[in-house]
C-alpha cells in the first residue's frame, strides 16, 4: 500500500449494546452504519471500538464506533488516531446535538462540548478543542423532561422515516468534507441549514 495515501478518522459517537440502539444519542453510530449500508462494508470488533476502512475518493477512510461507553468516547479516539497515525484536522466527529432543531446539521472546526460528554472526553483525551465536529438536531419538544431521559429514549416511530432522509444528508457532508475539507463544505451546507 501506498504510505502517503491520505487517511481520515469519522468517528461517530453512541453507546455500544442492542438497550442503546435505536436511541437519540446514538445518532452517529446510525448514520456510520447508515454508510457501511450504502457502500456495502461491515464493522469489526477491534481494540475500543467497531472499525471499518474504506477507500474513497484516493484517500483511506476509517469509521470509529467507540465501544467504551459515551463518556470515555476519547479514549477511543485517541487510540485510533495514534495507531493510524491520523493528522488532527482529518478528523471528524458526529454526535446528535439536544440544542439544534430536529434533523438540523451544524458542521465546526472547533468549538465547545456544549454539555455533550462524548466531546467533552474527546477534546479531554485528545488535547484540543480544535477537530471537526457534525452535529445533528435532536432538539423536539421534551418539555420537562430531562435531557439524560430524552437522549437516551428511543426514537419515535413517526420520527424514523423523516429521520433516514435527513441521515441522507449528513453522508453528503462527511464525504463532502473528505473530498473538499472542512471550510468548503461548511459554506456549502451550513447556509442551507437554518
Amino acid at each position: 500500500m501506498n504510505h502517503s495515501i491520505e487517511k481520515f478518522l469519522i468517528v461517530g459517537l453512541g453507546n455500544p449494546g442492542y438497550l442503546y440502539k435505536k436511541t437519540r444519542h446514538n445518532l452517529g453510530f446510525m448514520i456510520l452504519d447508515q454508510i457501511s449500508k450504502k457502500y456495502f462494508f461491515s464493522f469489526s470488533k477491534k481494540k475500543l471500538g467497531f472499525i471499518s476502512s474504506f477507500s474513497y475518493d484516493d484517500k483511506l477512510l476509517f469509521f470509529l464506533k467507540p465501544s467504551t461507553y459515551m463518556n470515555r468516547s476519547g479514549i477511543a479516539v485517541k487510540y485510533w488516531i495514534i495507531k493510524e497515525k491520523i493528522i488532527i484536522k482529518n478528523i471528524l466527529i458526529i454526535s446528535d446535538d439536544i440544542y439544534l432543531n430536529f434533523g438540523n446539521f451544524r458542521l465546526k472546526g472547533k468549538g465547545g462540548s456544549g454539555g455533550h460528554n462524548g466531546l467533552k472526553n474527546i477534546e479531554k483525551e485528545i488535547g484540543t478543542s480544535h477537530y471537526a465536529r457534525l452535529r445533528f438536531g435532536i432538539k423536539k419538544n421534551f418539555l420537562d423532561k430531562k435531557i439524560n431521559s430524552y437522549v437516551l429514549e428511543n426514537w419515535k416511530n413517526e420520527e424514523i422515516d423523516d429521520l433516514f432522509s435527513k441521515l441522507d444528508i449528513g453522508i453528503k457532508i462527511i464525504f463532502s468534507f473528505v473530498t473538499n475539507g472542512l471550510h468548503k463544505t461548511m459554506n456549502i451546507f451550513n447556509c442551507h441549514n437554518t
